[in-house]
């Protein structure tokens, strides 16, 4: 049997941008994806901790260091500049490997969303 259980978690950033005329997805710092190993075009759900939105997209790697979040697409109206969010990865693993599996978990420095 599969369960379904978070594999990488980006706790607490801030949106640093929303851009409605790009093709859709999240733009993430690659250091940050890098540490929370979500690599590109993966889906990951959006938790807008200032709205209550939910959402799901795929990442683009955006420029190393740069601390950026930007929402493109349709999911830019569902954010603001400066709005804090938490971004999930899941995957499927069998029962027994799910119980031994330890997920990813970032906490990046709130004020410009580097890692600490």
């Amino acid at each position: 049997m599969l369960v379904q259980v978070v594999k990488s978690k980006i706790h607490r950033v801030k949106v640093t941008g929303a851009d409605l005329n790009y093709i859709g997805s999240i733009t993430i710092d690659e250091d940050l994806m890098d540490a929370a190993n979500i690599i590109e075009g993966e889906r990951v759900q959006i938790v807008n901790n200032n709205n209550g939105e939910r959402l799901e997209t795929y990442t683009i790697p955006g420029p190393r260091g740069s601390g950026e979040i930007t929402l493109n697409g349709a999911a830019a109206r569902r954010v603001a500049k400066g709005d804090i969010l938490i971004l999930i990865a899941y995957c499927y693993l069998e029962l027994e490997e799910a119980k031994k599996f330890k997920p990813s978990l970032v906490f990046p420095n709130e004020k410009d969303n580097t890692l600490t």
